[in-house]
């Protein structure tokens, strides 16, 4: 009989235990919000550019882009410099001059490398480590042929343009199928 009563009572203080721990830590104040390394950081958006691929002395194709940043919020506040133009000036640094990009080799295209480029591009002209992270939203190519076909009005022949990186937010991903 006692040893039931024992572990009725043993029963009961791991219980009432479990019970205050759990209150105990559901109620824990959270981490401040400064102390986290995404609220030290601000979303530059960037413009869409058409950087033109130049190849046997003539224009080829076009490339259209868009990247953003995510950039130190405190080093932001005093920059008065013109950040699309510069992000602007990398990229066609980076896609013409460095020729990153192959578009007959599009396999090989590393998206890590490149947005490890313009990052340390971009930190190196603005002198400090402003660019936390790059954010490749469009990377697009077209053909001459292809710009040519639509300014005149004829109907599209050729395919759609060549997705070199297209990121697809959350929000808008295809839900996956039921079965």
């Amino acid at each position: 009989m006692i040893k039931l009563v024992l572990t009725g009572v043993w029963v009961c203080a791991i219980t009432l235990a479990s019970v205050y721990i759990s209150v105990y830590l559901a109620t824990a104040p959270a981490p401040a919000a400064t102390d986290s390394k995404q609220s030290a950081l601000e979303l530059v958006k960037g413009e869409t550019i058409t950087v033109p691929i130049i190849g046997n002395g003539a224009i080829t194709g076009y490339f259209l882009g868009r990247v953003s940043f995510m950039m130190n919020k405190d080093m932001l506040k005093g920059v008065t410099l013109p950040l699309s133009e510069m992000t602007t000036d990398e990229l066609f640094s980076l896609l013409v001059g460095n020729k990153m990009v192959d578009i007959a080799h599009i396999k090989s295209f590393d998206p890590k490398a490149f947005r490890e480029e313009i990052k340390k591009g971009m930190n190196e002209r603005l002198g400090g480590e402003y660019v936390a992270d790059v954010m490749l939203e469009q990377l697009d190519y077209l053909s001459k042929e292809e710009v040519k076909e639509s300014s005149a009005g004829q109907p599209k022949k050729v395919g759609a343009p060549v997705k070199v990186v297209e990121t697809t937010p959350a929000a808008e991903a295809p839900a996956p199928a039921a079965h």
